[in-house]
């Protein structure tokens, strides 16, 4: 299936897309979903109020998540690209629910950076509460896949070795449009061809079956830590390609149209706009 959180005149409404049409699956979001016993079969059943894809305003797949968890170096070209070692445990940091936007959302250049970069990413959506996992109750934990476009102030992230305040800027962060099952996106250890462009020139290309660590590892990794809850996102990091690894380093600026999109789960078109 393929599930998303749309905008309507009433609110946000959970829906499946079902050919042309989104149909309501009877909760106001993804998250309020995937927080019911059963939810897969409500989904799959559902038969209620529908909309037309066409025109389809997307709110962010989850838009309150209890956490958002990202992972840094986790594609190995991207690390050499980057000049470090292969790390030994996944490189983590937080974002925020305010730091999430549609898919389809501009995306607002902040006064305070010249350095606005691009990062598509394969977005891990939980869809049941799991605590101290192991490896089979962390696939069943899996919702599904989205597309994230972790968009970076590079300027701020590396004032300090901690990168935090780079990534967590309100509403910089698109993530959609939609949230796919792992039996429509190939499995819990998908292998799907991962792209960013920008103006039409491809500036990232890979394949999410390089990760260094897998959707089903992180799952288990981070919930070790802190219980995940349904509707929790977690980030599987970026390939080889960003702006600031060039020579010369390249960022966007506003009148850009940056896309980034995972084969099978959709893409996030975003127009780069001034503050």
């Amino acid at each position: 299936m393929k599930l998303a959180t749309l905008r309507t005149a009433d609110g946000t409404r959970a829906v499946r897309l079902d050919g042309d049409v989104l149909v309501d699956l009877g909760h106001t979001d993804l998250g309020a979903l995937f927080a019911t016993d059963g939810w897969q079969a409500t989904a799959a059943a559902a038969c209620g109020t529908t909309f037309p894809v066409d025109g389809a305003d997307f709110a962010p797949v989850v838009p309150n998540p209890s956490k958002v968890v990202c992972v840094g170096h986790n594609y190995t070209n991207h690390i050499k690209e980057m000049g470090r070692e292969l790390p030994s445990h996944p490189t983590l940091f937080p974002k925020f629910a305010e730091t999430l936007t549609g898919a389809n959302d501009p995306v607002v250049k902040p006064a305070e950076t010249e350095a606005l970069d691009w990062e598509v990413e394969l977005a891990v959506v939980i869809g049941q509460k799991v605590r101290r996992a192991d490896e089979r109750q962390a696939a069943d934990a899996i919702a599904g896949f989205t597309v994230m476009n972790d968009v970076s102030l590079r300027d701020w992230q590396f004032r300090t070795i901690e990168w935090t305040q780079g990534k967590i800027w309100e509403a910089t962060t698109p993530v959609g449009p939609y949230v796919v099952t792992p039996d429509e996106a190939g499995g819990v250890r998908p292998a799907l061809e991962v792209k960013t462009t920008v103006d039409g020139e491809v500036m990232q290309q890979d394949d999410t079956g390089t990760l260094l660590f897998d959707p089903v590892f992180l799952v288990q990794y981070i919930s070790t830590a802190i219980t995940l809850n349904p509707g929790d996102i977690i980030a599987t990091g970026t390939p080889a390609g960003v702006g600031n690894a060039r020579d010369p380093k390249v960022f966007l600026v506003p009148g850009q149209t940056v896309v980034t999109e995972i084969a099978g789960l959709g893409a996030c078109v975003n127009e780069v706009v001034a503050a």
